[in-house]
């Protein structure tokens, strides 16, 4: 009668490695195998994040605000510096309509978004990627709103 032996170990130690928490995939088995997605995770470590290449979350804020109508300046702030502004006009308090701070905010924030688009443009005329503070000089200059 044939001796019985004991089934193959389900998992075998990496060669050379010191660490048994390393996954290795079973021999025989070639339908279960690790996902690209899935993250290999060490006794005592947290999964890894994700790395984008450079540039690559840039185009996708990009996007994401591109598509977006919301406002990007948050409103409690933004009331207060017109209400500062406001001030060194007038010493009295001016009261201002929540409708018509919202109507500011909006103009100030498409102001501020054509005025870095064109800015943009100066920088991309000048062979660069990069927005410096002359390209907002230049695009306001150009614009012949270079006294604000």
């Amino acid at each position: 009668r044939p001796r019985r032996t004991l089934p193959p170990p389900t998992t075998r130690p990496c060669e050379g490695a010191t660490s048994i928490n390393r996954r290795v995939p079973e021999p025989n088995t070639s339908s279960v195998s690790p996902r690209a997605s899935e993250v290999f995770v060490f006794a005592g470590q947290s999964p890894r994040r994700r790395r984008y290449r450079p540039g690559t979350k840039a185009l996708m804020e990009i996007r994401k605000y591109q598509k977006s109508t919301e406002l990007l300046l948050r409103k409690a702030p933004f009331s207060r510096l017109v209400r500062e502004v406001c001030q060194l006009f007038d010493r009295g308090a001016i009261r201002w309509q929540v409708f018509a701070l919202m109507a500011l905010q909006e103009a100030a924030e498409a102001f501020l978004v054509m005025l870095f688009s064109d800015a943009n443009l100066c920088a991309i005329h000048a062979k660069r990627v990069t927005l410096f503070p002359r390209d907002l000089q230049l695009a306001r200059r150009i614009r012949g709103t270079q006294y604000i």
